[in-house]
């Protein structure tokens, strides 16, 4: 599969990248989509929540009144659940969250994730460009000449480029990531995926295909 690469101004750099079916050309998984990403939720929650039971609220030792001759329910204690004040009955108590998949289900996952970019016309390839210091108005220059101003993006970029990072960070819906770390969450979490030539490589090495991908000039 063969797709353009872009110069940053949005004209066309003449050359060709072709990329591998066995990542981007699959017949994308929705289920393995679905397992991963309600995996990566549920992994980001701390499961710190916690609320206190009848015997964790402060007070309530003394018997409110006495047990008969008042006309009224008994009560033993001021902190029961069904009184205002009281503790909470079968409340959240801190639990692990987190959810382990097969690496080969998050491998096809992945896939089929870049699978679904490319078929739903949702992914780019730009030439690499790097910034020695933050550089926002310049982003955001690249990002309009992309037509992507406006729109939820993700740039992939092969290894960490610091310069590029800071760039995009404080432009709102854009999110700038390393290619070899960016889950099935990320490359569907977006409107525009946008790659640098050279993070192709990258993503290729990660599904353990370590040759150059090939470009035409």
């Amino acid at each position: 599969m063969k797709i353009d690469v872009l110069k940053t101004d949005g004209s066309s750099t003449g050359r060709q990248i072709d990329l591998s079916d066995e990542i981007f050309g699959i017949e994308p998984n929705s289920h393995a989509i679905y397992l991963s990403v309600k995996s990566y939720l549920a992994n980001q929650r701390q499961g710190t929540h916690k609320t206190k039971e009848r015997g964790e609220v402060r007070g309530g030792g003394k018997k409110p009144w006495k047990q008969k001759g008042r006309g009224g329910a008994r009560a033993g204690t001021t902190r029961s659940p069904l009184w205002v004040g009281g503790g909470t009955i079968f409340g959240p108590k801190p639990r692990e969250y987190r959810q382990d998949l097969p690496k080969k289900l998050k491998r096809l996952a992945r896939t089929s994730a870049f699978s679904s970019k490319v078929k739903d016309e949702q992914l780019m390839i730009v030439e690499d460009f790097s910034f020695d210091t933050p550089k926002t108005k310049e982003f955001l220059q690249i990002l309009h000449a992309l037509d992507a101003s406006g729109k939820k993006v993700l740039l992939l970029t092969n290894g960490n480029q610091t310069g590029v990072y800071k760039s995009g960070r404080n432009i709102p819906k854009v999110k700038v990531l390393e290619a070899d770390k960016a889950s099935t969450y990320d490359i569907l979490n977006n409107q525009i995926l946008v790659l640098q030539e050279s993070a192709v490589n990258e993503i290729a090495k990660t599904f353990g295909n370590s040759g150059k991908v090939e470009t035409d000039a």
